[in-house]
Parts: C-alpha cells; sequence; structure tokens
C-alpha cells in the first residue's frame, strides 16, 4: 500500500479539505431587575429555538455574519424593550463595533433571524436571481426584510395621520393587528404610546366588508407592503365654530 500524498485533482478527499471554523452564537438574557443583560451559559445540545420565551428579551451574537439580533418576547413592556435597546451597544462592543443591530418580536421575526437560530434555511440569492435586480433605496429593502412591529409603527408614524381620521386597523402580509394610541407616565413624562396587537378571535372566518373604514396602501419595491384601516372622526359642531 503506497503512502505517496495524492496531489491536487488526484482524488483527494473532500474530508480532508479545511472548513472555515463555524464561530459560536453567544447569547444573553435581559434581567429587569438589574436593568443589564446577563450571558447565558448554554448546553451545546440545546437548540437556540427553545430559548425563547414570551416573558424574555434575549441578544444573540452571530460573529459569523457581523450581527446581533435584539429579540422580544410577547410579555416584555416597553421600559423593558426601552432599557434593552440603550444596552444592547455595549453588549455588541464587547464582539465587535462593526456588527449591526437589528431588533426583533416574537411572530415577527425576519427572515436572517430564522435562519441564525435554526429555524430556516439560508438562500443562496446569487442562484435564486431569476428577475433584474432590484434598485431601490436601501430603506425599501431594510423594510421589506425586518417587517417588526418597530418597523411597521415607525413606518406609520412617518406616514402620519389624515386629518380628519383615526387609524383602526393595520393589515401586513397575512397579518391583522388593532392600533391604539394612549399616555404613558415614564421618568415624570406624558409619552404617547402607540401600539400595534394581533387580532385573534375577534375576526371571523369568511368575507370582511370594511364599509365603516377608509383604506390607504403602503407601496415598497411595487408591493403593498401594508394597508391601514382609517375611520372618520365626528368633529363636534361647537368645536368647528371655535376653529
Amino acid at each position: 500500500m503506497s503512502n505517496k500524498e495524492p496531489q491536487d485533482g488526484e482524488g483527494k478527499d473532500n474530508k480532508d479539505i479545511p472548513r472555515r471554523k463555524v464561530q459560536t452564537i453567544t447569547v444573553y438574557q435581559f434581567n429587569d431587575e438589574i436593568g443589564d443583560f446577563e450571558e447565558l451559559i448554554i448546553d451545546p445540545d440545546l437548540k437556540l429555538e427553545d430559548l425563547l420565551d414570551d416573558d424574555f428579551i434575549l441578544l444573540f451574537v452571530d460573529p459569523q455574519h457581523f450581527r446581533v439580533w435584539l429579540w422580544h418576547g410577547f410579555n416584555t413592556t416597553t421600559r423593558m424593550k426601552f432599557i434593552a435597546a440603550k444596552m444592547a451597544p455595549s453588549i455588541r462592543d464587547k464582539h465587535g463595533i462593526a456588527f449591526k443591530i437589528t431588533a426583533v418580536d416574537q411572530d415577527n421575526e425576519t427572515q436572517g433571524f430564522l435562519i441564525m437560530i435554526g429555524l430556516a434555511e439560508e438562500i443562496d440569492y446569487d442562484q435564486a436571481q431569476t428577475g433584474p435586480e432590484y434598485e431601490g433605496t436601501e430603506e425599501d429593502l431594510e423594510f421589506l426584510k425586518t417587517m417588526s412591529r418597530e418597523k411597521i409603527l415607525l413606518r406609520l408614524e412617518k406616514a402620519g395621520i389624515p386629518e380628519g381620521f383615526e387609524r383602526k386597523i393595520v393589515i401586513v402580509k397575512n397579518q391583522i393587528y388593532g392600533y391604539r394610541e394612549y399616555d404613558r407616565n415614564y421618568l415624570g413624562s406624558v409619552i404617547k404610546e402607540k401600539q400595534l396587537f394581533p387580532l385573534k378571535e375577534e375576526i371571523e372566518d369568511g368575507t370582511y366588508l370594511a364599509d365603516k373604514y377608509i383604506p390607504r396602501m403602503h407601496f415598497s419595491y411595487n408591493n403593498v407592503v401594508l394597508t391601514e384601516l382609517l375611520e372618520p372622526v365626528e368633529i363636534d359642531d361647537s368645536i368647528k365654530k371655535n376653529q
């Protein structure tokens, strides 16, 4: 039996080719009592998806893709999200100041996040591209990729509400949300909170005629990315006279 080393192209086994080392993902959990993140010690056999919990805010550092994901569970509060967002950059800087931080909400996770935790497979877009490349703005592309509730609220706030109307329902893809605004006391100041909440059992199956609403659609990349249902507001005659 020959001990001669195989030359290039002479049947060298693929397993002998060194592969790029896959860097591990570091996970932190936000501790509301101390107002900061704590690093989790994770069993190697534990799936990242099993860490997701309605009551948690988790921060995933993915050095392989130079990303930091800030994940919000359903039951986390606005105050928790606010503090976590302030603390996230200091955690990011420990791993790489160039890492991009992206916030995602439970059940509104982006494709990139799902790939990172192993719930989706990465797509080779160079092979999948079949049509002309989109040359729109980075803002449009980012919105189409994320579609988190924060992104939706930011887009709605930027668009504003026409005078004489109230925003009642927001439809994104196949998800339907109620919309409300309320005043909240925070650190001695009153701030106006805007909230999207899923409408589940409140919508009956079948057709729905939004006869008392006015639809308004938002377009991006030649697609309808969300639709608002606006309700006309009745203004008292005495108020009109004083205007």
